[in-house]
């Protein structure tokens, strides 16, 4: 097949697709974020591990949100690639990546929490967090700064579009370090962290009701965060490989349009981070006096599967 003879662009209607969906969502999703990164940040009192995550995860969303406007209209326009527009599209995937890496490492905390909660105890602080998540923000920019400076983009490519129809490696790298490496690890830590608060469940009766709360929001916070994001990522998977094979033009457009679509589904979960904030809030306040009345080792067990658990239900539920 000759590579020069494919044009593959979004399809004629995604730009109105996106305005009705992200017009909605960048109004509901700035205002609730913003104001619950003002009350993480300014009205609550002291800094915990779930407060610092809490506050970098709605950091990460409101940026993405602010990015929603100008991706709306560099396609309305058909804008070509050009320095802006390659800034426009790494903090577009910068603050993408952020909120799956926070995600990953709240569940490995997670998992080290519940099975070994003495260990957890030390090695866990709100400064930890802090340096955690500020690790991760500098190797993620500089990650999406290094593949933006040397990814091929071709002479008139549209922003926000991959138009050649050549394979590229560095995106394969991206796509499996910054989703399917994440995902593995995720999916592994929530299913133990189940398993664990089950056998809890069936040992302490009298925490019942508590536990069963945490297990609901950890099978949650997995299962939407698969349904959020791997059909985008399974899409730009597929697009490598029918890249890789020469596949035709028309086939190619087609993955091209689920990636799209895939991608406007990603987005929408910035709006529902915002929702959860206030289910989070309202579990710790009906677990706080139960907690305050167990025991020293139970309660930091349980705190542990509430706290943490929280995290996650930030970004998924």
């Amino acid at each position: 097949m000759n590579h020069t003879s494919c044009n593959i662009t979004a399809y004629e209607s995604f730009p109105l697709v996106q305005l009705c969906v992200y017009i909605p969502v960048f109004l509901s999703g700035s205002v609730l974020n913003a104001l619950a990164l003002w009350v993480f940040c300014c009205k609550l009192g002291k800094w915990t591990e779930t407060r610092v995550y809490m506050a970098n995860l709605a950091l990460a969303d409101c940026l993405l949100l602010f990015t929603l406007p100008f991706k709306i209209l560099s396609q309305f326009y058909r804008l070509k690639v050009d320095r802006w527009c390659l800034f426009l599209e790494g903090a577009y995937f910068i603050n993408r990546l952020m909120s799956i890496s926070i995600i990953t490492v709240v569940a490995a905390d997670r998992y080290l929490t519940i099975k070994y909660p003495l260990k957890a105890k030390m090695l866990r602080s709100p400064l930890k967090a802090a340096l955690a998540s500020g690790f991760l923000w500098i190797v993620i920019i500089c990650m999406i700064s290094l593949i933006k400076k040397f990814e091929a983009r071709e002479q008139g490519e549209l922003c926000f579009e991959k138009s050649s129809i050549e394979p590229s490696v560095i995106t394969l790298c991206a796509i499996i370090g910054g989703f399917f490496i994440p995902l593995i690890i995720l999916s592994f830590c929530s299913i133990q962290v189940i398993a664990e608060l089950m056998r809890k469940k069936n040992e302490n009766r009298h925490k019942e009701k508590l536990i069963r709360k945490a297990v609901y929001i950890v099978s949650a916070n997995m299962a939407v965060f698969i349904l959020c994001f791997l059909p985008l990522y399974l899409g730009h998977l597929l697009r490598f490989i029918m890249d890789s094979i020469s596949s035709s033009c028309s086939a190619i457009q087609t993955v091209n349009n689920f990636v799209h679509l895939a991608s406007v589904l990603a987005n929408m979960n910035c709006c529902l981070d915002a929702i959860c904030y206030y289910f989070v809030n309202k579990e710790f306040k009906e677990a706080s006096p139960k907690l305050a009345n167990l025991q020293h080792h139970s309660y930091h067990v349980i705190d542990g599967i509430l706290s943490l658990t929280a995290i996650q239900g930030l970004k998924n539920l």
